[in-house]
């Protein structure tokens, strides 16, 4: 969780952002400080793949964040944000933004879309299902709703935005079989493979305290930054997150042969997100060497 958000309230002091404090973990690179300002030290047009989850304004229990700010305030800080985003972008770079919403604010992250039509194209729109009913049997996990008036909310948006709207997209590298084998022949497709479609079914791992969250509020999982790095499809991509909480989109950076940039304003889920994003790169290098160990 990074970023520093304008006061709720003329009374309430804007705290003082910390020191910018820079870290590199291989070629990676993690700030600890202000996502805004640590953007506008970035160089312009430099990266390919920006995959982020912001603070959603719902009262989440960040370290050092208060996550329930007056609604103008907050949009007006996320176009702030995303204005450096927009800037930082390459001409041809994906911004995959992750916004929940709740059943008390259930138009904020369309306010916010409708905010950012000044910056981006909203290019796809992706529903991230992270639990589905079929049948009588329920897939994936879900945190329940105590009301009477609510639906448990079993998903989240994932925001594609680019800067025209004209961006090519490795479809097939996050795609699926095909359920109708005899579709492959028959429509002269090349491989059994189909586009997956803007419904992402991607639970969570089973966990069992918030240790196993890294006691951050927010996290998401690794496959969700990974498969949107494989479907903006560039080799060897810049990934940025500039809301970087415990590091999960770095990690995602690291398999998918990316070089990670990541900012956070807390200490301490910095220090997180460096051990994650070594072990990552020490598995990725076991990884490798045990596959020239197979080719000897």
């Amino acid at each position: 969780m990074t970023g520093r958000p304008r006061a709720a309230q003329a009374s309430v002091p804007t705290p003082r952002p910390p020191r910018t404090v820079r870290y590199t973990e291989g070629p990676h690179l993690l700030v600890r400080g202000d996502c805004v300002r640590a953007m506008r030290r970035m160089e312009a047009a430099s990266v390919d793949v920006v995959v982020t989850s912001p603070p959603y304004n719902i009262g989440l229990k960040y370290r050092t964040y208060r996550d329930r700010l007056e609604e103008d305030g907050y949009l007006d800080w996320m176009v702030e944000v995303a204005a450096e985003v927009r800037r930082v972008m390459r001409p041809d770079g994906s911004f995959f933004l992750n916004v929940a919403g709740s059943s008390a604010q259930p138009w904020l992250p369309f306010e916010l879309m409708v905010r950012l039509r000044e910056l981006f194209v909203l290019q796809n729109h992706i529903s991230w299902v992270k639990s589905i009913s079929v049948g009588v049997d329920t897939h994936g996990h879900f945190k329940p709703v105590n009301s009477h008036r609510y639906l448990n909310r079993n998903h989240e948006h994932l925001f594609h935005l680019t800067l025209k709207g004209e961006v090519g997209l490795k479809r097939l590298d996050i795609g699926v079989p095909y359920k109708d084998k005899s579709n492959i022949v028959r429509r002269g497709h090349r491989q059994d493979r189909r586009c997956r479609g803007d419904t992402w079914f991607i639970p969570y791992e089973t966990v069992q305290g918030r240790a196993q969250k890294f006691h951050h509020p927010g996290t998401f999982p690794v496959l969700l930054p990974q498969m949107c790095i494989r479907l903006h499809g560039k080799s060897a991509p810049v990934v940025l997150d500039p809301f970087m909480g415990t590091g999960t989109t770095l990690v995602a950076a690291v398999r998918e042969g990316g070089r990670g940039i990541g900012i956070d304003l807390d200490t301490i889920y910095v220090n997180v997100a460096r051990e994650r994003v070594r072990q990552a790169m020490q598995a990725q290098a076991a990884g490798a060497a045990g596959t020239d160990d197979r080719n000897v």
